[in-house]
C-alpha cells in the first residue's frame, strides 16, 4: 500500500506525473511573463493598456514562422533554426515604432480613447495576418524536437522548451539590470514617476516613450516567435492569450514587473494544472485566482494604490 502511494502519489498520478504537469505550467509562464512584461512595461511608464499584445504576439509568431521556412530554404541549418525565430521577432517588433506615433493622438485623453484605438488594432492585425497568411493555421511541424528531450529520470520536457525557460528567465535578469542599474533604466523610471518633472529636468519624453513602447512591443513579438515551433499559429491565438495576459496583470499588479513574474508564475502553473485535471475549467481557475486576489489584494500582489 505504501508503495503504492509513492509510486501514484495524490490525486491518482505519480510523483514524476506532477513535475511534468509542473515542468508544462513553467514553460507556459515563461511565454506569459514576455507578454506580460512588455504590457506592465507600457503601463507603468505610458499608462496604456495596450489591448493589442495579443496580437502584436501572434505576428511575432507568424513572422516567426514564415522567416524560419525561409531561412531552411537558402540553407541555414535546421539546428540554428532559433536564430530565425529571434531575428524574426526582433524585426517585426519594430512595428511598434509606428504604432507609438499612432498613440500620440490620444496621450492625455480619456482611457476609453486608448482601449478604442488598441482595440482598432487588434482587429488591424487581425485582418493583416489573414491577408498574408490566409486563415489556416500556421506550424513548423516537429522542428522543436529537434535538440530532443532533457530527462530526468522519469520526469521529462523538450530541450527547446527549456532553452525559452532559459531565455526568459535571462530576459527578465536583463530588464531588472537595465531598469535598475543604467542610465537609461533610471530615466525611465524618472518618467515612469512623474512626466512633467522629468520633462522639466530635459528628459526627453517623447523619446522615452517611442523607446518603452518599441521595446514593449518586442517583447511581445519575440514571445511568439519562441513559442511558435511548440504550437500551431492561428488567427484566434492573440485573443486567447490576452485573456491571460491581463489576468497576470491583474494578479502582479499593475505596472510591477515583478509582479509580471509571480503572475505569470501563477497562471501558468493554475492553467497546466486544470489542462490536466479538468480541461473545461482550464480558463476558469485562472478567473478564480483572479478574483481571489482582487478581493484580498486589489491592487495586485505587487502594484501600488492609487492615491
Amino acid at each position: 500500500m505504501a508503495e503504492d502511494f509513492e509510486l501514484q502519489g495524490l490525486g491518482g498520478y505519480s510523483m514524476s506525473g506532477y513535475a511534468n504537469i509542473l515542468l508544462a505550467g513553467v514553460f507556459h509562464a515563461a511565454v506569459l511573463f514576455l507578454v506580460a512584461s512588455g504590457l506592465q512595461l507600457i503601463f507603468g511608464v505610458q499608462r496604456i493598456v495596450n489591448l493589442a499584445c495579443g496580437s502584436i504576439y501572434a505576428l511575432g509568431a507568424y513572422a516567426g514562422i514564415a522567416a524560419t521556412h525561409w531561412a531552411l530554404s537558402i540553407g541555414l541549418p535546421p539546428p540554428w533554426f532559433p536564430l530565425a525565430l529571434l531575428g524574426a521577432g526582433l524585426a517585426v517588433g519594430l512595428v511598434g515604432i509606428p504604432l507609438e506615433r499612432l498613440l500620440r493622438t490620444i496621450y492625455g485623453r480619456q482611457e476609453s480613447f486608448q482601449l478604442l484605438l488598441t482595440f482598432a488594432l487588434v482587429l488591424m492585425i487581425q485582418d493583416t495576418l489573414r491577408f498574408f497568411w490566409g486563415a489556416n493555421p500556421q506550424q513548423l511541424g516537429n522542428l522543436s524536437m529537434l535538440y530532443g528531450t532533457l530527462a530526468i529520470g522519469e520526469v521529462s520536457m523538450p530541450l527547446y522548451n527549456a532553452c525559452v525557460i532559459g531565455a526568459a528567465i535571462g530576459l527578465a535578469a536583463a530588464m531588472a539590470f537595465f531598469l535598475g542599474h543604467t542610465r537609461w533604466g533610471k530615466i525611465v523610471r524618472a518618467t515612469a514617476e512623474n512626466r512633467d518633472a522629468s520633462a522639466a529636468m530635459g528628459v526627453n519624453v517623447q523619446l522615452v516613450y517611442l523607446v518603452v513602447f518599441t521595446l514593449g512591443t518586442m517583447l511581445g513579438t519575440v514571445g511568439g516567435a519562441l513559442v511558435a515551433p511548440t504550437a500551431a499559429a492561428s488567427l484566434e491565438m492573440g485573443v486567447e492569450l490576452v485573456v491571460e495576459a491581463f489576468a497576470v496583470v491583474v494578479i502582479g499588479g499593475l505596472g510591477s514587473m515583478k509582479g509580471a513574474a509571480v503572475g505569470a508564475l501563477i497562471a501558468g502553473l493554475v492553467r497546466a494544472a486544470a489542462v490536466t485535471v479538468y480541461p473545461e475549467a482550464e480558463i476558469l481557475a485562472i478567473y478564480a485566482i483572479v478574483l481571489v486576489v482582487l478581493v484580498w489584494k486589489p491592487a495586485g500582489l505587487f502594484g501600488k494604490v492609487a492615491t
